[in-house]
């Protein structure tokens, strides 16, 4: 074991400053025998849960810090230092304990709510307030102590240490560094005079912001991005003689040969650091009751009231329903209540249906679902969604597999112009402190790296974007890295070999790193309590309120997402339903159309797409074309796929032609038929080989679903075992080990492009209810797009030569 762990470290988490992924962190703490490494990043703990994994995960001790901004003033002040304002200092600080990783989180989230000012600022008041269980650092050059040794002021430094050991006491540390530069020579002799006479240990760190020695100049070229500044600049941010990288044991010694025990103390400060959290738990947020009722018992009552009135429309959309289909409906219910009631979903059920009740009760337009919860009857009872799951053929263990527990995960559409007042709803419902947007990362990905690098090293914009578009193409959403170009194009390798070597090398070096926060387009957390309780928070560039984590470590810690995205077609659609109301008197319910009608169908038939959700396209339109969809089913199925897997394998052609009878038909198995015969034999969702394991190996719907995950994950080892599963469950429902295997084997080669099907249900309603308007209605539909779309010159010329290829009249401008 080392005799030292490194306590004041960036990662790429101080944007554009730390040049330090939290993988190879981790790597080089395990190289190095550290047995524990702290991340401290500038003002905020955006990689804390990551760090603490991936710690955790190496059998490294994780310690939670951050490297705070402190104003020596109040934070509440907003006055530069020419005009009498306090300055702003660095202090690092460590979590000790759990109580401290929450007042961490609080003197973080005061930073930014209440101290912003150039950068999210705290104050010693704040200090006071939430020092408990937290250790502090002095600070490096750039801390409050070591204004004192730049002015030669003993006795002003013995007064600050005094007022920070009044809140810290014995975790209060004087903090030394190794760095060569005349200043902090100076202030480590000042730290080691206080602390001989004032008794408070000293403490040694690096301040490290990259990982080798030779990265420094990578990372002082992350600084010219970060500042706009070039590599020629006199005035440019930089380290000479800091060395601020990832040092050995070794190295330290040897540059602070007089601070022995300041090295030997970072082990005492690392074993007095436990922060641990338990991923095991979730917080649902609370359900107001407003009757003396169980939360449990007004949710079955809900639910049975909800289905009592699902049953009319479902009774007026498909005639009576016989004894047998409502035994169906009923067995389903009673099931997934009991699944959910025992899974502890059952507030995040009400919650997520009060408010969409709300935006209909206020005229808001929601969508019909998104989505695997599209297969869930208990969603459609309480009106979450608008698609019966069971005459789709949707799974609900798609949706929550009672054998691999899981947080629910519901997305809701909402009208463009009404997701604000949703989300103001549900501020005002649950507590504005107990709700937060989440925060997005855009990153250094190949392109941004080479033209941000380029910029830096003087390179004209033409050079660089030449350089960039060398890198190839994304494929299938995923972007290549260099080092894959690299090996992909040769002009672009012979670029790096040549003339472009040092961008190359400098761009891959830097690539993958943070390059600024968003606010995520839809996600919204609903805590039981206020949000910073359980994380950090800051304020985006609008004024919101939102996460310091992004959405897989909020959820990881037990949060509950919501999405609440914006669609802009269910305006139009609104809007359309105005004007055949206002001009024709006439109203429509879009959710209780017919879906049979064949109108609809050869609309979308003839191509005539504009306007259709998920038909623009010219790729789809030639395929709808092709396929001419005379059901519902083709819709869906044209949907899951227009995607590049099953395109790129043919199941498009296949489709087509087995629907046209240009081609045969044939299941493997009699079980395969009821299965595969909506899609003419073939494997197209998700849920077909969940359906496929249960009839024909006897899974349950939970272990096929996992069985689902594993080929989709394509693991070796997993695929093994499961086969082996699943051709002993085929051998004793009597199937031919030929025909399982076969299966099997078909089943693995699909569930690469297998699609959600529950998903391509709910999506293809909004296409059938546009088309349904645009065939019906097409002067209303076409005068609410172009309401929508006015803003985009193409968007609008195509669909004023729509109104004229369908003989619509347009007026003329008043």
């Amino acid at each position: 074991m080392c005799n030292f762990v490194h306590l004041h470290l960036h990662t790429q988490y101080s944007v554009l400053d730390g040049a330090i992924k939290i993988d190879e962190l981790v790597s080089r703490a395990v190289a190095h025998k550290q047995q524990a490494v702290a991340m401290t990043d500038h003002g905020n703990m955006h990689g804390a849960i990551q760090f603490y994994q991936a710690a955790r995960a190496a059998k490294i001790k994780p310690i939670i810090g951050c490297e705070v901004y402190l104003t020596s003033g109040d934070r509440h002040e907003r006055k530069p230092v020419a005009q009498g304002g306090a300055k702003t200092h660095h202090l690092t600080l460590l979590a000790e304990s759990m109580e401290g990783y929450r007042n961490l989180c609080r003197l973080v989230t005061l930073g930014y709510t209440e101290g912003f000012y150039f950068k999210p600022r705290v104050d010693h008041a704040a200090l006071k307030e939430f020092g408990a269980g937290i250790v502090c650092l002095s600070g490096c050059v750039s801390g409050e102590l070591a204004e004192y040794s730049k002015n030669d002021d003993l006795e002003g430094a013995r007064r600050l240490v005094e007022k920070y050991y009044s809140v810290f006491g014995d975790r209060y540390y004087l903090e030394v560094q190794p760095h060569l530069f005349p200043e902090q020579k100076k202030h480590n002799q000042l730290i080691q005079e206080l602390s001989r006479e004032m008794g408070i240990p000293t403490v040694a760190t690096n301040d490290c912001h990259y990982l080798d020695s030779d990265d420094h100049y990578a990372q002082e070229v992350l600084m010219c991005i970060s500042t706009g500044k070039l590599v020629t600049d006199e005035d440019r941010i930089q380290h000479e003689h800091a060395r601020l990288h990832i040092k050995t044991f070794e190295e330290m010694q040897q540059e602070l040969p007089e601070f022995g025990d300041a090295l030997g103390r970072t082990l005492e400060i690392a074993e007095r650091c436990n922060v641990e959290f338990d991923f095991s738990k979730h917080y649902m947020p609370c359900f107001t009751l407003e009757k003396e009722v169980s939360i449990e018992d007004l949710f079955v009552e809900e639910v049975h009231k909800g289905f009592e009135k699902r049953l009319v429309e479902i009774e007026a959309r498909y005639g009576p329903i016989d004894d047998v289909l409502r035994k169906e409906y009923d067995d389903r219910l009673a099931e997934e209540i009991a699944l959910i009631r025992n899974m502890g979903f059952v507030g995040y059920f009400l919650v997520v249906s009060d408010f969409i009740l709300w935006a209909k009760d206020n005229d808001i337009p929601v969508g019909p679902g998104r989505g695997s919860a599209a297969g869930s009857l208990v969603a459609y009872a309480l009106f979450i969604t608008e698609i019966d799951p069971i005459p789709n053929k949707l799974l609900f263990e798609r949706f929550l597999n009672p054998e691999r527990v899981s947080l629910p995960d519901i997305d809701v559409d909402f009208c463009i112009f009404g997701r604000n007042k949703v989300i103001e709803y549900v501020c005002d419902r649950y507590g504005r402190d107990n709700v937060a947007q989440i925060v997005t990362f855009g990153t250094l990905k190949a392109k941004a790296a080479i033209k941000d690098v380029g910029r830096a090293l003087g390179l004209s914009y033409a050079e660089t974007d030449r350089i960039a578009k060398l890198i190839p193409a994304p494929r299938q959403g995923f972007d290549y890295p260099i080092a894959e170009a690299l090996k992909m194009e040769k002009r672009l390798r012979e670029y790096a070999d040549g003339e472009g070597e040092e961008l190359i090398t400098l761009a891959q070096k830097l690539e993958g790193l943070s390059r600024h926060t968003s606010t995520h387009a839809a996600g919204i957390v609903i805590a039981d309590k206020p949000v910073v309780e359980y994380l950090p928070l800051m304020v985006d560039k609008d004024g919101q309120v939102i996460t310091q984590y992004s959405m897989n470590y909020v959820e990881k810690i037990g949060l509950v997402k919501f999405d609440f995205l914006g669609l802009k077609t269910l305006s139009v659609l609104h809007e359309a339903v105005r004007l055949v109301r206002e001009t024709r008197g006439k109203s429509i319910d879009l959710n209780s159309l017919s879906l049979d009608d064949q109108k609809t169908y050869r609309l979308i038939s003839s191509g005539r797409t504009i306007g259709v959700f998920q038909l623009e396209s010219s790729g789809i339109t030639e395929m709808v074309q092709r396929l001419k969809p005379s059901c519902f089913d083709d819709l869906v199925a044209i949907l899951a796929l227009y995607r590049p897997g099953p395109l790129d394998a043919g199941m498009v052609d296949h489709y087509i032609n087995r629907k046209h009878k240009r081609e045969q038909v044939r299941y493997e198995h009699a079980l395969l038929e009821p299965i595969l015969k909506d899609t003419y034999g073939i494997i197209l969702y998700q849920e077909q080989i969940m359906q496929i394991a249960r009839d024909m190996a006897n899974y349950s719907l939970g272990q096929a679903d996992m069985l689902r995950r594993a080929m989709g994950k394509k693991k070796p080892e997993e695929m093994a075992k499961q086969r082996e599963i699943f051709l002993a469950g085929a051998e004793k429902k009597g199937v031919d080990a030929r025909v399982a295997t076969e299966t099997f084997d078909q089943m693995e080669t699909f569930a690469r492009y297998g699609f959600n099907k529950s998903h391509s249900v709910a999506y293809a309603f909004i296409s059938f209810q546009t088309a349904y308007m645009k065939a019906h209605y097409p002067q209303e539909f076409l005068a609410a797009l172009m309401t929508f779309e006015m803003g985009d010159t193409d968007k609008t010329l195509k669909n004023l030569n729509e109104c004229r290829e369908m003989n619509i009249p347009i007026a003329p401008p008043n």
